[in-house]
């Protein structure tokens, strides 16, 4: 996730260069893509949630739901992996 002052303040920019340091370290990225409708209500980010603040700091009800989903989308896809895990 990444938040901005402004709209288009960068924040897709901002998680692709987050994602290049995580493949170099050999981490799975879990974006949540276009996965859920919810998501267009927050942006619409298929790379990862970002949130524009308001003046007072506080995050839009439709942000909070968008991170949640990305939330227990990166849960979902571990337990796939683990799952595939072989044993022993």
């Amino acid at each position: 996730m990444t938040s901005a002052q402004n709209p288009h303040g960068g924040q897709e920019a901002t998680i692709l260069s987050l994602y290049t340091s995580m493949y170099h370290w050999g981490a799975i990225v879990v974006a949540p893509g276009y996965t859920d409708q919810a998501l267009f209500a927050a942006g619409g980010n298929p790379y990862g949630t970002s949130a524009t603040t308001t003046e007072d700091g506080s995050v839009p009800q439709n942000t909070i739901t968008a991170v949640k989903i990305q939330a227990k989308r990166v849960v979902s896809v571990a337990q796939w992996i683990k799952a595939g895990q072989k044993q022993g």
